[in-house]
């Protein structure tokens, strides 16, 4: 269901009554119609793609529905009731698909954010957003690395002597594992794909796994899961033998320059200062709705209907199993491309070749768990990456960021002060408690299982950090089916193999009126995340309004940072790429 803040409802909006009559006579609904003006737009999908389509072209003018076959609004990015925990007029436990992580590369996400009104939020939505201080690498066996955050907010407690003396070993200890001439070996490495033009990142270095771009076959073990396995996995949800070498230097770069405060829109690592629906995807709608965009929740596309080489509606089907036609001027297919590509019929297919290439395009599971304690539990003041984890877990105790928030006043039934979100990267490894693989465990566990590989990495060392007494309860996301000899996960992620970049599709389509919004779009993060989706909206939109003839101002879209210091070497490096000849700084 859609949740605003505590408010829970169901988007349905009009002809009720006629759409009743219509499906009990068997025939199929007109959910909408073409507006005279011809600025009615039908988005399909309502996670973060779909509303900030809806969001641009809302404030345009358009008149806009958005149809979406959950039934929330937010996509992966929403958070949900845990069913059944509210208590005593608390709210239930905060769920979510995985948490948030906005780093100061994203610009296009922000500036929408900043165009959330939010109440004493003078930049709306995106005074919501809060920097930790610190990252923790925990490490199986060892001490663990603990790592300021330049630009974070004060840690909530004082640093210990005990606190530096851990650090200062695990960070020393790990140095000396990675031989020197290794990570001297792997700056060159990153040396050559600065200095790499964009012909060579886009047409060699997209077909080069990043095991093989970093020679991480010749080096040592810690070189290897350090940074090699660690960064692809955990980051990129993929696997570092076949990762895109152009994909994982792309963000690798911009994390840099975002560390050297160049470019960048705030600090590293931001996360928000409360429940995601509560903090951004609640008040977004709200807004939306005052711009007079409405809501289908609960009707999943089906089918586009091609007619004189335009799409003149799509078939959808509601949560009762009826149909609907939702005619409209313009189409804005938003919904993530696994899901995508099942509506796109072959009359469809065959008028744009580029829709075939997407059955190219893989996804993987990057899925969230939830442990509720009964104690405080920060751990470190930000996000914690368990890299020697066999599933690539991540993890952030949020309480200490819900300033807002006492979690045993507000949430559950009043003995839960504490929420561990963690994200589960690697669903095909064998885990260390049953020998299995998190796909062919049941939900139960794998949430023992994942349990057990958060306390082999923090309990390791001498102090109980994790204590099986205060768990109390987890939540699983309920978009992963487990057990029976079946797994399943309605809600994948587009992963990054190489040569993925020449099958992802623009934001236009060779249908005049039909236009892509995703994460698997063609942006310039080259990546699936949140800022993917915004920015991609806002090239369907500015296509919208070039076939449109529109007037209106187009939306903004804003490429990573790129320094004008390495411009030269890059157009050095573009005349030896046409000659053939490799990079000046490669030298194997």
């Amino acid at each position: 269901m859609e949740r605003t803040g505590s408010t829970t409802r169901r988007g349905f909006i009009g002809g009720a009554t006629a759409v009743a009559a219509t499906a009990a006579l068997g025939g199929t609904a007109r959910a909408a119609g073409r507006s005279a003006g011809g600025r009615s737009v039908a988005v399909l999908g309502g996670g973060v793609a779909g509303l900030t389509a809806a969001h641009e072209l809302a404030e345009r003018g358009f008149k806009v529905t958005v149809y979406e076959r959950k039934d929330a609004l937010g996509g992966k990015a929403r958070s949900m009731d845990v069913p059944g925990t509210g208590a005593g007029g608390r709210r239930a436990l905060p769920g979510e698909h995985g948490f948030r992580f906005i780093p100061g590369i994203y610009h296009n996400l922000p500036d929408t954010l900043r165009r959330i009104p939010f109440p004493g939020n003078p930049n709306g939505c995106w005074d919501n957003l809060i920097a930790p201080s610190e990252t923790l690498v925990a490490r199986t066996g060892r001490e663990d690395i603990r790592l300021p955050i330049p630009g974070g907010s004060r840690r909530p407690s004082p640093l210990t002597l005990d606190d530096l003396r851990r650090t200062l070993i695990g960070f020393f200890e790990t140095s000396f594992r990675v031989p020197a001439y290794e990570v001297v070996y792997f700056a060159e490495r990153f040396l050559v794909w600065l200095t790499s033009c964009e012909e060579r990142r886009t047409r060699d270095w997209e077909n080069v796994p990043w095991w093989e771009f970093t020679r991480a076959a010749r080096m040592s073990a810690d070189y290897q899961r350090l940074l090699c396995i660690g960064l692809t996995r955990n980051i990129v949800a993929t696997k570092a033998e076949v990762a895109s070498t152009r994909t994982v230097a792309t963000l690798g770069e911009a994390f840099v320059f975002n560390g050297l405060g160049l470019g960048a829109d705030g600090p590293i690592d931001r996360l928000l200062n409360a429940p995601t629906n509560e903090a951004w995807i609640g008040p977004w709608v709200t807004y939306l709705r005052s711009l007079g965009v409405e809501f289908h929740t609960g009707w999943a596309v089906k089918d586009l209907q091609l007619e004189g080489g335009r799409i003149s509606g799509a078939v959808l089907e509601d949560s009762d199993g009826a149909r609907h036609t939702a005619e409209a001027d313009w189409f804005v297919s938003a919904m993530p491309v696994e899901h995508a590509r099942t509506t796109w019929n072959a009359d469809v297919r065959a008028a744009d070749p580029q829709l075939a290439r997407c059955d190219k395009l893989r996804t993987d599971w990057m899925t969230g768990i939830q442990f509720y304690l009964s104690e405080p539990t920060p751990i470190v003041h930000g996000h914690i990456n368990h890299i020697d984890s066999p599933w690539s877990i991540t993890s952030i105790s949020q309480a200490q960021f819900w300033s807002g928030h006492d979690f045993r006043r507000d949430f559950g039934d009043g003995t839960t002060a504490d929420c561990l979100s963690c994200d589960i990267s690697e669903w095909d490894k064998p885990g260390i408690l049953y020998g299995k693989t998190a796909k062919q465990c049941t939900r139960e566990e794998v949430a023992k299982e994942v349990w057990a590989q958060l306390k082999a990495g923090l309990d390791d060392t001498g102090r109980e950090v994790l204590k099986d007494s205060v768990l109390q309860s987890w939540f699983l996301d309920p978009a992963v089916q487990l057990g029976g000899g079946r797994a399943t996960n309605d809600e994948q992620l587009l992963i990054h193999p190489v040569g993925t970049w020449p099958n992802r599709p623009t934001s236009r389509t060779a249908i005049p009126n039909f236009f892509l919004s995703g994460d698997y779009v063609q942006v310039d993060i080259d990546l699936a995340t949140m800022e993917g989706a915004n920015a991609s909206a806002r090239q369907a939109v500015n296509a919208l309004l070039e076939e449109a003839g529109s007037g209106a101002e187009r939306c903004t879209v804003t490429s990573l940072y790129r320094p004008r210091e390495l411009e030269g070497f890059k157009q050095r490096d573009r005349l030896r790429w046409r000659l053939g000849l490799g990079n000046a700084f490669d030298v194997g």
